[in-house]
């Protein structure tokens, strides 16, 4: 059962207005990022755990936005996809990924089942040590 028009009329406007949201998001954290000073994130006394507390929060700040730059990586990929014909279509085994799947993550490149195949292969080792 191909995508019918109207669901990918629906889904790509989904992405689009993702995408938008997005962008907003990623220039409003950069200017963000460039507008705080190290001294504005630790304070006026800068101690060790006001240096930590301001490491954290600019840590935090730049995973945001490779987060927010990832997704739109993948909505523009998506986006791709859909105009060369191949959206829809799992990049591992070929079927068609469902409709319930798309609607929740509409740039996924695999079905369900290859997904969880791909994330038990390349999940990453719990790292913490004591």
């Amino acid at each position: 059962m191909s995508l019918s028009k109207k669901e990918l009329d629906r889904l790509k406007r989904q992405m689009e207005s993702r995408r938008t949201a997005l962008e907003a998001e990623a220039h409003a954290d950069a200017d963000k990022a460039r507008g705080e000073s190290y001294a504005e994130l630790s304070g006026g006394v800068a101690d060790e755990g006001d240096e930590a507390v301001a490491d954290l929060l600019a840590d935090i700040d730049n995973a945001e936005l490779s987060r927010d730059l990832a997704e739109l990586r993948a909505l523009d990929a998506a986006l791709e996809r859909m105009a060369d014909g191949s959206y829809g279509n799992c990049i591992e085994c070929g079927v068609e990924i469902d409709i319930a799947r798309l609607k929740v993550e509409p740039a996924a490149l695999r079905c369900i089942e290859c997904q969880r195949v791909h994330e038990k292969t390349y999940a990453q080792p719990d790292r913490s040590r004591l």
